[in-house]
Parts: structure tokens; sequence; C-alpha cells
């Protein structure tokens, strides 16, 4: 039982990774239709930048705020710069695009700060829990980072339920001529969508440095696991994200603790088969339509 307790703690913080980089893009799929795959890249170089304010000596929690800062103006320029021009071309070129992206901002952050790879602190301590005299593998750190994926998405499901700017955000989307006939700024609303997104994307990024470093292609793999998680709970769900990701990571651990850790890439692509197969559009796909 202690065994048991102590796989499903630890898939769900390595679920609560995978859901922090779902979130981002679930954000940016819900507000301009993209599937961002530069995502890894834009989270990890907003994590670089925490990373040079933490080792000259300025506190965590600042660093985390100038990320995020960064990570707005990150988003709205590469909308604005990169991805404007295709908007009214073929999907694929947009995908096309935010990979060549991708690629640019590996390069450019090996050319800036070297390609080893960098240690990150945590916020809080990483020694677990131990209660009734057993040590929990799950910390105080581990604790703050589910607590903070749970933030972001409560605050994503506020915004595109229950706020006039998630709707028109949702509707610039899902049919941008009828938006601007109706008098919203399409142009400016997908700009705040790959702002915000950049934005999630660099809470996630100083998250998961902790346990993964820093480094130029150091968060690949992490954008593999959340664009798996966000498919299984669905593109279009916040929850969704969370739900997939939470369920990947204990699927893992549980195969690793009982079966092997050697098949786990086996075990991530069985659970996403099963799902698709089940629930092609997720977990927790909304409905096709909705009246407004």
């Amino acid at each position: 039982m202690t065994h048991f307790l102590d796989l499903t703690l630890t898939g769900v913080t390595d679920g609560a990774v995978y859901a922090a980089v779902a979130l981002a893009l679930v954000l940016i799929w819900r507000s301009t239709r993209v599937v961002n795959f530069a995502q890894g890249g834009m989270a990890m170089a907003t994590t670089f930048v925490a990373w040079d304010l933490v080792h000259h000596g300025h506190s965590y929690w600042l660093a985390a705020l100038a990320a995020i800062g960064v990570g707005l103006v990150l988003g709205a320029a590469a909308e604005r710069l990169l991805i404007r021009p295709v908007e009214r071309a073929a999907p694929l070129n947009a995908v096309i695009v935010a990979l060549g992206l991708l690629v640019l901002l590996q390069a450019g952050a090996g050319m800036i700060w070297g390609g080893q790879l960098r240690s990150y602190p945590s916020a809080f301590g990483i020694k677990g829990f131990k209660p009734f005299g057993h040590q929990l593998l799950f910390s105080p750190d581990d604790l703050f980072m589910v607590a903070s994926v749970a933030a972001v998405m409560l605050l994503l499901v506020l915004l595109f339920r229950f706020t006039p700017l998630g709707l028109r955000m949702r509707a610039a989307a899902f049919a941008p001529e009828v938006s601007r006939l109706l008098g919203i700024r399409v142009g400016r609303l997908l700009t705040l969508g790959w702002a915000l997104a950049a934005a999630v994307g660099a809470v996630a990024g100083i998250l998961i440095a902790p346990t993964t470093f820093v480094g130029p292609s150091q968060f690949d793999p992490i954008l593999v696991s959340g664009f798996t998680a966000a498919v299984i709970g669905g593109l279009d769900s916040p929850v969704g994200a969370v739900a997939g990701g939470i369920t990947l990571g204990c699927a893992l651990s549980y195969v690793a603790g009982y079966v092997s850790t050697d098949i786990g890439a086996f075990a991530a692509f069985a659970v996403l088969i099963t799902v698709l197969m089940l629930r092609p559009n997720g977990l927790f796909a909304g409905h096709a339509e909705r009246r407004v």
C-alpha cells in the first residue's frame, strides 16, 4: 500500500509537470486555433531569463515575475511578426513557422547561455513530507507545483467561461470574419492569446526547471508529454489538460513501478491510443457547437 501511495504521488507530481505545458497549449489553441510546437522553446527562453536573474543574486519571485513578463512580450512578438503573415494561409503554414521558431529559440539560447545544463532552485523544500514516520515522495515544492497548476487551470476556466474577453477570444479564433463584422478587434485578441499562452508557458518552465534543469533542448521531451496530455484531455479544455496530465503521469508511474521503466514511451502511447479510441476528441471535449 505504501508503494502504491508513493507511485501515485510521483505520478501526480509528474502529471502536474505535463499539465503545466498542456495548459499553455490549450490556451493558445482555444484563443487562436494553432498548435504551438514552439511552446517548449518559448518556455525554455523565459526560464533562462529567470535563471540569469537568480544566478546574479535576485530573488526567486522577482525572477519568476520577470520571466512571465518576458513571456508576454515574446508571445505577442511571435504572433505579430511570424504568425500574423501566415494566418490566412493553410493551417500547416503556422505549424511550420512555429517549428522554425522553436529551432531559432534553441539556437539563440545556445549562443547566449551555452549548451550546458543549468540547475534551477526550488521555491520550497524538496524533502518529502513525513507523516506517521513514513517519508513520502512528495515535498513542499511538489505541493507548490500542483497548487500552481490548479490555480492556472482555474483562472483559464474563469477567463473562457465567465468573462466577455474570453468569449471574444474564442469567437475571434473560431469565426474571425464574423467577429470583425461584429466590431471585435480580432488581431488584438489573437496577439493577446499568444501573449497569455507564452506567459503560462513561462510559469510552466519555472515549475519544471528544478527537476529537469535548464538547457536549449531540455524541455523538448516535456513538450511531447504535455501535448499528449492536452490531446488526452481535449485541446479545448483546461480541466482536460490537467486531467490528461495527471492521467498520463500516474499511468507512467504505475508502469515504471510495477512493470519496467524501459516501456514508458510505449505506455504513454497506449494511454493516448486508448483514450482516442474511446473519446476521439479527448476526455473533456466540449460540444461542437455552442449557443451564446
